[in-house]
């Protein structure tokens, strides 16, 4: 089974692309989905987020409040690497649990798992392939503000992780999302295409 990594900027379609692969039958993994699942209530990891950050950036439920949470880290560099060092590699491990499921209950020819910080976390050589999303700065910015987010807060999301643009020179694959819907559906076909093959 070829594991491929999706990733890219915040707010360049990662998640429409994902889904867009699940569509044709792949299957796939979302790291964000499983970090939410690293930050539920009693698990180690949260356990150490508490630790670290206080009791305050937890829910009533004793989960991780990422609304809490996202303006201590997204401000301070060291404490977001501090967060990343708890949660990327409970993510990690996840992952790899979730490909052996999959090659376990089907072996399909490929699957797909969506790492925004693939490259952040040094993981690229972890997968077969990687395939990026792009699209210009200004309209993640749009994207992220259109979602409810400030500008100024949007353009820090953005500082927080390498550009967009270099993840995709770095990737095997890119996908602009910056046409019509069509036009990355196209993209997204002649990958699996070539993939396939």
């Amino acid at each position: 089974m070829l594991k491929i990594a999706l990733t890219g900027g915040i707010a360049t379609g990662k998640s429409h692309v994902l889904d867009l692969f699940r569509r044709r039958g792949v299957p796939c993994l979302d790291a964000d989905a499983l970090a939410h699942g690293v930050e539920a209530a009693g698990t180690e990891a949260t356990r150490a987020i508490a630790a670290r950050f206080g009791p305050g950036v937890l829910a009533e439920d004793g989960a991780v409040d990422r609304a809490k949470l996202g303006p201590i880290v997204f401000a301070d560099a060291a404490a977001r690497r501090e967060l990343e060092a708890i949660v990327h590699p409970a993510v990690y491990r996840a992952i790899t649990a979730g490909l052996r499921a999959f090659e376990l209950t089907g072996n399909p020819r490929l699957a797909v798992v969506d790492i925004p910080l693939l490259f952040e976390t040094g993981r690229p050589a972890d997968f077969d392939a990687v395939i990026a999303t792009v699209c210009p700065v200004a309209m993640q910015v749009e994207r992220l503000v259109a979602r409810g987010m400030n500008e100024s807060d949007a353009r820090q999301r953005l500082a927080a992780q390498l550009p967009a643009a270099e993840k995709a020179a770095r990737a095997q694959y890119a996908i602009d999302t910056s046409g019509t819907f069509e036009s990355t559906q196209a993209q997204v076909q002649q990958i699996l295409e070539t993939l396939a093959s």
